[in-house]
């Protein structure tokens, strides 16, 4: 959405005090660790953008407290999977030989501008996955993104899994659960998975290398379904932050309820 519009559509510009009486109100409180999604531009016109988002986040969860935050590079990838949008096959061999190794400063693609300004900050740690890394920033940072597992990306020994160990919540903040990462945890737990052959390039062992792997084949074309199914069941925290009406989840508790609607729904 243009920033024309957002003005357009906003009543009043919000700051961030606001942002923070609004998270209290949604539930958040002092020592959350929390796995944030978020649209910038659904929120409303925001004094400060993304900075101030962050800045909020972080006032609200203390210094006890942990902001999580996917930060994934799908470009750093096997160019024959590409879809949006795919290239010639030509090209796919340059790709490979050419694509910068990933490393803690390696933009992301697609994740916001949210994302890349608390990747910004020099207390932020990220995770070494070349694909699917998350960042962190807070108490538990260390312990969120160490010894991320190449394959699955997405599965127990990521950041996904630390945060479920650790009973973290989930924060959609101006976004649907189609966005919801967490539930890509629930598919890795699934008895038969369809794998792909991937690859990054990424150093190993200090060299620079393209890396082949086989990875799960996530599919998040249910998300939104399942987190409706969910709600009938399930008294979840709901506020308006800006313009949007957001969401406070628990990450267990979520997880748990994805990993029996897939077994019954796909």
């Amino acid at each position: 959405m243009k920033e024309k519009d957002v003005v357009t559509l906003s009543s009043k510009p919000y700051t961030k005090d606001m942002l923070i009486d609004s998270f209290i109100k949604l539930g958040i409180k002092k020592g959350d660790c929390l796995l944030v999604h978020t649209s910038m531009s659904k929120l409303g016109w925001i004094v400060g953008r993304e900075a101030t988002i962050v800045q909020a986040l972080m006032e609200t969860v203390g210094k006890d407290g942990t902001i999580v935050m996917p930060s994934q590079t799908g470009d750093n990838s096997e160019p024959s999977l590409w879809t949006n949008p795919p290239v010639d096959l030509s090209w796919h061999q340059t790709i490979r030989d050419y694509m910068p190794p990933f490393d803690r400063y390696t933009p992301v693609r697609s994740m916001g501008k949210v994302v890349e300004y608390l990747l910004t900050l020099p207390t932020t740690l990220r995770s070494n996955h070349p694909q699917v890394s998350f960042i962190a920033n807070g108490k538990l940072a260390k312990e969120i993104i160490q010894d991320h597992e190449l394959t699955p990306g997405l599965g127990e020994h990521s950041p996904l899994g630390k945060l479920y160990n650790n009973n973290a919540k989930v924060l959609l903040l101006g976004v649907s659960y189609s966005n919801c990462t967490c539930l890509h945890l629930s598919e890795t737990k699934l008895p038969h998975k369809k794998y792909i052959k991937t690859g990054s390039r990424m150093y190993v062992n200090n060299e620079n290398i393209w890396k082949e792997y086989q990875e799960i084949d996530y599919d998040d074309s249910d998300f939104e379904q399942l987190g409706l199914d969910y709600e009938k069941q399930t008294d979840i925290q709901k506020g308006n932050v800006g313009l949007y009406t957001c969401r406070l989840l628990n990450i267990k508790d979520l997880c748990d309820y994805a990993l029996k609607w897939f077994q019954i729904n796909r």
